[in-house]
């Protein structure tokens, strides 16, 4: 979108600077800092260089709130969206979570499971240093049919599954559906333990190869949550788009990105768009929220998203954030 506005108006789009994990939508660290003194220096010398630059614009993707605050001190415009993530308050089975949601909900999520469980589907999990090539093959077809229903090309192939699978085995988990024995569908998550917190399961990569009700819920959300209960794991951020992960128990939790636009008239615009865009989300996400669970004493409020005050998402394994120019227009 912002591409084409720049182009109607005869105005150059790139090249601009870009922070950001590479196709990682996970909120972490941007700009490394050792204390807050460092954290404003870093601050104050990405604005500078981006001044000085002759670039189009600067965009710092899910940094932490601390780092989002210091941006915003340098004069940077901060967005906030949402996220969907479900918080493991030390559950003893998936029964036991089922037991805090509202009645219509548990109903629903048990017709779910059953649907699956009556069309003769089974689940294997298999954890990333027992996925064989055989098993990548397979997820990359699933992975590739999604795109494809989608009317759309795959950021990723093959070769950076197979290369995660070597890399880093014991942070992933593949979860396959087979029926008489055959594989059908398959989902992709990632997960970080931490002591703190237990850890964080990121999802998810996900494709079916025959059309089965309910398929999609059981494979790559109620498989992965047993799954977090399991293995004690203190969260699973399922991403954003998300009635239905509220439905099954997942709470909007705000992100917050940071931008800055060389174009004065640009900056202003986007920034009346931004105080807009705030000030219609807040009630709407609110009241939402208000309806995922029966037990909401146990969350507390920031802004409009519902946060647990035990715990603190661990960040992702993935590669170093990346201050980038970018000079191509893919």
């Amino acid at each position: 979108m912002g591409r084409r506005i720049y182009k109607r108006n005869d105005l150059p789009y790139y090249p601009k600077l870009l922070c950001a994990v590479p196709f990682t939508p996970v909120q972490g660290n941007r700009l490394l800092s050792t204390d807050a003194h460092a954290l404003r220096h870093l601050a104050a010398t990405l604005m500078a260089f981006a001044e000085q630059a002759d670039v189009s614009s600067l965009h710092v993707l899910f940094p932490t709130e601390t780092e989002a605050g210091a941006l915003t001190d340098m004069a940077m415009m901060q967005r906030e969206g949402v996220q969907f993530h479900w918080l493991n308050d030390g559950y003893r089975d998936f029964d036991d979570f089922l037991s805090t949601l509202e009645q219509k909900k548990r109903k629903n999520i048990r017709a779910e499971r059953r649907k699956v469980h009556e069309a003769g589907i089974t689940m294997r999990h298999i954890r990333g240093e027992d996925i064989q090539d055989a098993n990548w093959r397979f997820f990359g077809k699933c992975y590739r049919q999604t795109y494809r229903e989608h009317f759309s090309s795959p950021y990723l192939n093959l070769d950076f599954f197979r290369m995660i699978g070597a890399s880093m085995p014991e942070n992933l988990l593949l979860v396959i559906a087979e029926f008489e024995g055959k594989p059908i569908a398959s989902s992709l998550v990632v997960y970080q333990r931490n002591d703190k917190t237990g850890g964080t399961l990121y999802g998810h990569y996900w494709g079916a190869l025959e059309h089965v009700p309910c398929l999609h819920f059981e494979t790559a959300y109620y498989q992965p949550l047993e799954f977090c209960i399991e293995e004690k794991l203190g969260a699973f951020e399922g991403g954003a788009q998300g009635k239905h992960k509220m439905a099954r128990g997942f709470l909007p939790t705000v992100t917050r990105s940071a931008h800055w636009l060389a174009h004065p008239a640009f900056a202003d615009t986007a920034g009346h768009f931004l105080d807009n865009e705030k000030t219609a989300s807040t009630p709407t996400w609110t009241s939402c929220a208000n309806t995922i669970r029966s037990k909401a004493e146990a969350h507390s409020w920031r802004g409009f998203s519902i946060c647990s005050s035990a715990r603190t998402a661990a960040s992702i394994p993935a590669l170093p954030p990346t201050c980038r120019r970018v000079s191509t227009n893919t």
